[in-house]
């Protein structure tokens, strides 16, 4: 049977996504997107997630690095531009395989996206930066109710980007229905997976703290 793990948010960590995948030996692998910045090895990354057997759907940080590319150099900020500089000594092609990840992926039963679907499950009518940030509706304001405490859709949903509530599970009809998985391993927490046929979260546990966050993630 293949086995296929979709993972959550990596920002750079490539020692602990090599271990993740070591740990399960997955044959096909599927990103939420965030890839490369605020951790400390965005080449190794890239090294691994530009394989065949790798799909990727775009994050919001992926989106910042697409934009700052279209920037002059003196524009990206240090941070950034020392990103975009290693990748381009290290992988050639990142920039095409990054410009063309998709927005989701239909992975089994699942639709993988980065941050999470509007109630009715129909995104096409959102702004792209608003599907890529996407937390609370109907507006993002604090006190507005998560994505997935009003979401009605069909279709069984794998997400990250929300690192603050870290690893989320509900279920239906006695299934995970809704499974986030950014558990803010860039923060020094984990690495987290979910391995479809399976039903099942698998993680590994972070190195260190990689990046301080200016508000608690």
């Amino acid at each position: 049977m293949t086995r296929t793990l979709v993972v959550g948010d990596v920002h750079g960590c490539a020692a602990e996504l090599a271990e993740l995948l070591a740990k399960v030996q997955p044959d096909e692998i599927v990103l939420v997107g965030d890839l490369y910045t605020r951790g400390p090895d965005p080449v190794g990354v890239a090294r691994i997630v530009t394989q065949p057997r790798v799909r990727v759907v775009r994050g919001n940080h992926d989106q910042h690095l697409l934009d700052a590319l279209e920037q002059p150099a003196e524009a990206r900020g240090p941070f950034v531009g020392a990103t975009i500089d290693a990748l381009d000594a290290a992988v050639p092609g990142w920039r095409d395989h990054l410009a063309a990840t998709p927005l989701q992926l239909q992975v089994g039963r699942f639709v993988v996206v980065h941050a999470g679907l509007p109630p009715d499950g129909d995104a096409s009518a959102l702004p792209l930066r608003v599907f890529l940030n996407l937390r609370r509706v109907p507006d993002g304001a604090a006190d507005a109710p998560r994505w997935t405490d009003v979401y009605r859709g069909d279709t069984p949903v794998l997400y990250g980007h929300d690192a603050r509530r870290g690893l989320y599970v509900a279920s239906r009809d006695g299934r995970p229905f809704l499974v986030g998985l950014d558990t803010g391993c860039v923060y020094g927490r984990q690495l987290s997976g979910y391995i479809v046929e399976e039903e099942r979260i698998v993680s590994v546990d972070a190195h260190r703290q990689w990046f301080v966050p200016a508000v608690k993630a």
